[in-house]
């Protein structure tokens, strides 16, 4: 569920604490954000089999070959210790978009602990908690979840330093050279993170690399650089009548309340309804402007 921040949301988050029984934690959520327990795949990958090697059956990696730098921040973890975007050079980074609230965000705490243990020299995750509750209640759950990496207390304004965070969890993934080459909206199979914190490492991985085009994947901003949209099909229109339909759908705003244009939402939440229509009408609005008109029927005498 990739939404923009929105009060509406409030009531998914708690809606799935209750489902899963967890009605007594919950909270007020911070910054409104939805919570996704979406088991999401990359194209190429899949889950392991039993007798399978978990990350060897990862078939295929992604990274932007257009990487934008990380945003910088300079701010305290949960026991006082300065967190800085600038000590990251030469390692890989996840920084971890999570609540204590949130279901799917606790489930993947045990295996990002693993991860850091396994990859401590070299990869450095970041828990940012998007927690409404004082830095003290987290720094408890921290503890007693055994949570070994740096956790920081986010905000709407750090979360929009990346482009707003969609969903919880949200991981970007930095490479070495503090740029971000991934992120992943929901729960994501722990073995995505290692096949890609080994391939950005140069480690033998049996995944194939493959790059993208970062058209609004990783930044909203980048969605005025695609030439698709999910779910738009600019069939029957020049490629100047498909510049025209793609300028105005990244300068009007989608009227779901998202607050973002056409464009971005269509990236953003490829199930909402309300941009998909807008999309379609402004191509049928073109095509049919642009239309040769019928020939005219001979009038017999």
């Amino acid at each position: 569920m990739k939404r923009p921040l929105l009060s509406g949301f409030v009531a998914i988050a708690v809606a799935t604490i209750l489902v899963v029984g967890l009605a007594a934690r919950a909270r007020r959520v911070s910054a409104n954000m939805p919570v996704t327990s979406r088991h999401a795949l990359p194209a190429g990958a899949r889950l392991p089999g039993p007798a399978d090697d978990p990350v060897d059956q990862v078939k295929v990696v992604r990274f932007a070959r257009n990487p934008a730098l990380v945003p910088p921040f300079l701010v305290p973890d949960l026991s006082g210790n300065v967190v800085s975007t600038a000590s990251f050079h030469g390692k890989v980074v996840l920084l971890n978009f999570w609540a204590t609230w949130c279901p799917p965000c606790r489930d993947e705490i045990p295996e990002l602990i693993e991860l850091a243990a396994r990859y401590k020299d070299n990869l450095q995750i970041i828990g940012v908690s998007m927690d409404d509750a004082p830095a003290d209640e987290v720094r408890k759950f921290a503890q007693e979840a055994g949570i070994n990496y740096p956790v920081i207390m986010g905000s709407r304004e750090l979360s929009g330093e990346y482009g707003g965070v969609p969903a919880l969890p949200t991981a970007f993934v930095v490479n070495r050279d503090g740029r971000i080459v991934q992120k992943h909206v929901g729960l994501y199979p722990i073995e995505i993170y290692e096949a890609e914190v080994r391939a950005l490492l140069g480690l033998p991985v049996r995944a194939a690399v493959e790059t993208f085009e970062d058209t609004g994947q990783i930044f909203l901003k980048n969605a005025s650089q695609a030439t698709e949209l999910p779910g738009v099909s600019f069939a029957g229109l020049t490629p100047d009548e498909k510049r025209a339909a793609l300028k105005r759908m990244n300068s009007e705003k989608c009227t779901c309340g998202c607050g973002l244009t056409i464009a971005q939402c269509r990236i953003n939440d490829t199930d909402c309804s309300t941009s998909k229509q807008l999309a379609e009408d402004i191509v049928n609005e073109i095509r049919s402007r642009n239309a040769p008109p019928p020939p005219s029927k001979a009038i017999r005498q």
